[in-house]
């Protein structure tokens, strides 16, 4: 576990849901990935996110998938595409990444409270 940190910590972290409306191969990124395109709504729109995702998911299963992602962080550089959120998962027993799951459709871009 991490040293515990304030409400006023956690506040400063903006987790939005998207649903993934384009999924492709990214053969560019030095870990096996897939590039995401993320609807997060009318106010944040659509972003770009790399993901090493390719044990569990194939491109094709994910769009139309919701995911939370951190929005907040500023662009980084993977490979030659720019990533501009984070999407979330956790690791499997193995290291394999699971994405985080919502289990009911809600708004795109609300905000994890």
């Amino acid at each position: 576990m991490t040293e515990e940190i304030a409400w006023s910590d956690f506040e400063k972290v903006d987790i939005r849901c998207g649903t993934i409306v384009e999924a492709a191969p990214f053969p560019e990124a030095r870990k096996p990935a897939i590039k995401l395109k993320v609807d997060f709504g009318e106010t944040i729109g659509i972003r770009k996110s790399s993901a090493q995702l390719t044990h569990y998911y194939d491109p094709d299963m994910l769009v139309g998938k919701q995911v939370m992602a951190v929005v907040n962080f500023p662009p980084r550089q993977i490979g030659p595409m720019m990533s501009e959120v984070l999407v979330l998962g956790f690791p499997d027993e193995d290291g394999n990444v699971v994405l985080g799951a919502i289990d009911r459709k809600v708004p795109n871009g609300g905000r994890l409270f």
